[in-house]
């Protein structure tokens, strides 16, 4: 992993831990609480794709991620004190930005391991949704993932250009660089105006009496 790679990590973890303690603040729930909702956002993703890759879980090998899991989330109950008067669109930009750090971080790992192309962008998508799934479902939510928004697809944009570039043998940083652009600006985008994939329903016909 490179310098730059390793610090957007860092921040993708630092962002999903805040995504994470402020939902938990929305619902108010107790410390223990936040610290849980804050870890299992950071850091779910990531243990599935190292699960799936059969490689030591990246937070059981290096512990300070957790460490700064605990500190964001302290921080947050600490100077966030009225989580409700927080915008609901400031919870949706730092999961944005956590979703696209880490479709990059995921697909660079899931490369690395020797991954082709399409199973590291599954795990690059992974890496970026299944943290924000678990924590909608322990909140009760319905996971964005599985709602209209463009959620998954600027994750797997990320991922997807981030693999086509560096196998087109472009720079790591300019790689990362487009792709973290890519998967942000779509996300933002959809967040802003709104947009999102039509929905799919089955209209049953009334059975006639």
């Amino acid at each position: 992993m490179t310098d730059l790679l390793f610090w957007l990590d860092i921040f993708g973890i630092i962002v999903f831990a805040l995504s994470g303690a402020l939902m938990a603040g929305r619902y108010q729930l107790d410390p223990f609480g936040v610290v849980v909702l804050a870890a299992v956002t950071a850091v779910g993703g990531g243990t599935i794709r190292d699960i799936i890759l059969n490689t030591p879980v990246f937070w059981v090998e290096k512990t300070y991620y957790l460490w700064v899991i605990c500190v964001t989330a302290v921080l947050t109950i600490a100077f966030i004190r009225r989580p409700k008067r927080i915008p609901k669109r400031f919870l949706l930009i730092a999961d944005a930005f956590g979703l696209a750090l880490f479709a990059v971080v995921g697909t660079e790992k899931a490369l690395g391991l020797g991954a082709p192309i399409s199973a590291a962008i599954v795990l690059g998508t992974i890496t970026a949704v299944a943290g924000g799934m678990i924590r909608d479902v322990l909140c009760n939510v319905i996971p964005m993932i599985l709602r209209q928004e463009i959620y998954a697809t600027a994750a797997m944009l990320g991922s997807g250009l981030y693999a086509i570039l560096i196998a087109w043998q472009v720079s790591d940083t300019l790689a990362i660089i487009f792709a973290v652009a890519g998967a942000l600006i779509l996300r933002l985008a959809a967040i802003y105006w709104q947009v999102s994939l039509p929905a799919f329903q089955i209209v049953e016909k009334e059975s006639k009496p």
